[in-house]
């Protein structure tokens, strides 16, 4: 467990979703928490990697993050790591992002879970579609010729 209290500043970063997604825009959301959570959260103790978003009830749900227990809480406020958790969003962006997951093939991906400056957590989604296996390599290719490039540049 972390030492370090955070408390302002980034918890979980999906570095894999750029990879595996074309992500064509973002929005910021809150995420209705309980305290025990939110504990949790100041230590660190989250995982966004195989995180998605779904439409439920009017409402947009954010699955499969993971917030692990501080191990030293108490057994009372023991919660269930994988459960579901509402996004806090206005009507006009859930609406919207409601419509935009009825096209296909198109996903909404978390891609980082932070503390802005006023200690609230956020949650920056990614709407986008999934990436082929062809479109992985060429951004692959990409990213080795800039730092195949950057190391040219470098040298004396």
């Amino acid at each position: 467990m972390p030492r370090q209290i955070i408390k302002s500043g980034q918890i979980s970063e999906n570095r894999k979703a750029r990879f595996n997604y074309a992500i064509e825009d973002t929005i910021e959301a809150g995420v209705a928490l309980t305290g025990a959570e939110v504990k949790s959260l100041r230590y660190g103790l989250a995982n966004i990697t195989d995180g998605f978003v779904q439409h439920k009830g009017g409402n947009l749900i954010l699955s499969n993050v993971v917030i692990m227990a501080l191990p030293t809480a108490n057994k009372v406020v023991r919660f269930d790591e994988r459960r579901y958790r509402q996004l806090l969003l206005h009507r006009s962006q859930i609406n919207r992002l409601v419509g935009q997951l009825a096209e296909k093939g198109a996903t909404i991906v978390p891609l980082k879970l932070y503390f802005n400056n006023r200690g609230k957590l956020k949650v920056l989604l990614g709407i986008g579609h999934g990436k082929q296996q062809r479109d992985k390599r060429e951004t692959i290719k990409r990213r080795e010729w800039e730092r195949e490039k950057s190391r040219v540049l470098k040298r004396p």
